[in-house]
């Protein structure tokens, strides 16, 4: 049975809903990373959800569009221009499991990149995923991009085949930097689609 989601533009509002499901996309890197940030006794998912409302960062509630069944959110996709996302001049400020992630990003310019998409456990298996690319196709379209590109990990085959099913191809990979106690390891890997 496949899901009917609605899709409308990301508020302040969805932001404790799109942290959680940035942490998602990421597998759980993006929580690790900001435990570092929180420091002690602050939430990693509070410094999420601040980054989230901030519409200069790259996973701003600005750049995401939710997918909602019913009244729940049950997914999202957040992206845009590569060039637009990403200050080239300052990628080495970026924590280093996710710097070469946007290496690998800016590679893609004049795509637009999804960096995050990601649905709820309780959502998946019913091609939301499929919905959520063809969202980002249409996102490329509108803006005159040359398609879509966006970087998974070579551990993630379920998201990759997804992927290549929707007409993604690899193009670059970069090797993973990951946390000692990650259970994974691999490459990142940037595939793109061309327009539709």
């Amino acid at each position: 049975m496949a899901l009917e989601p609605t899709f409308r533009p990301a508020t302040l509002a969805d932001a404790a809903a799109l942290a959680v499901l940035a942490d998602i996309a990421a597998n759980g890197l993006a929580n690790r990373v900001w435990l570092d940030q929180a420091g002690p006794g602050r939430s990693a998912l509070e410094v999420g959800r601040q980054s989230v409302r901030r519409p200069e960062e790259v996973d701003s509630y600005c750049n995401a569009t939710i997918a909602m069944v019913g009244p729940e959110v049950a997914g999202c996709v957040i992206g845009g221009l590569p060039e637009d996302l990403y200050d080239v001049s300052r990628l080495d400020e970026k924590a280093d499991v996710f710097r070469p992630v946007a290496r690998l990003a800016v590679q893609a310019a004049g795509t637009w990149y999804i960096d995050v998409i990601a649905s709820f456990a309780e959502f998946r298996g019913y091609g939301l995923g499929s919905k959520l690319l063809a969202v980002a196709a249409s996102k490329a379209e509108a803006t005159g991009a040359a398609g879509n590109s966006l970087v998974v990990g070579s551990w993630n085959a379920d998201a990759e085949r997804l992927y290549r099913r929707c007409g993604f191809v690899p193009v670059a990979r970069e090797p993973a930097i990951l946390p000692d106690a990650y259970p994974q390891s691999g490459d990142w890997i940037l595939m793109q689609r061309p327009p539709t």
